[in-house]
């Protein structure tokens, strides 16, 4: 990652071969989150069986660090409990909120990769966070996912 491209190998992976973009039309649980600011949307698909996400997905019409993102989750979160996924959504959507630097400590490495990429650009937090917000929306039954203060 340079000063002028804060996108490396890893980030431009994830954008150009997205893991997990696609619908799941018999999703358990499904919500759809919303970036006013930038105009991302996204909706995230998840298939929960005996308490373990069998299956996730999602599509959106998004920047890159949201489709990143998205990307990054979708892969942590295949095949995890749900007593595990709701506490990782949130240590992430906490991290990428916030400069505290002793927040990142639980995170995996492709979720550093992601906050090292946005704090390089504070402004685009609200698009790396979009699709946690929106997965934990979806598993806590809610519809809709908006990124706001």
């Amino acid at each position: 990652m340079s000063e002028t491209n804060p996108y490396d190998e890893f980030m431009l992976d994830h954008i150009r071969n997205a893991r997990n973009y696609l619908a799941l039309p018999d999703a358990s649980h499904h919500a759809a989150g919303i970036n006013p600011l930038c105009g991302d949307e996204m909706n995230v698909y998840a298939n929960v069986v005996d308490g373990r996400i069998s299956a996730v997905g999602f599509q959106c019409s998004c920047c890159g660090i949201s489709m990143a993102s998205a990307s990054v989750m979708t892969e942590l979160m295949k095949s995890a409990t749900i007593s595990d996924v709701k506490p990782l959504l949130r240590a992430f959507i906490q991290a990428v909120s916030s400069d505290d630097q002793s927040t990142a400590h639980a995170l995996d490495p492709g979720q550093l990769e992601l906050l090292q990429a946005v704090r390089a650009l504070p402004s685009r937090r609200k698009c790396a966070a979009l699709p946690w917000l929106t997965l934990e929306a979806a598993l806590d039954g809610r519809a809709q996912a908006v990124s706001v203060d």
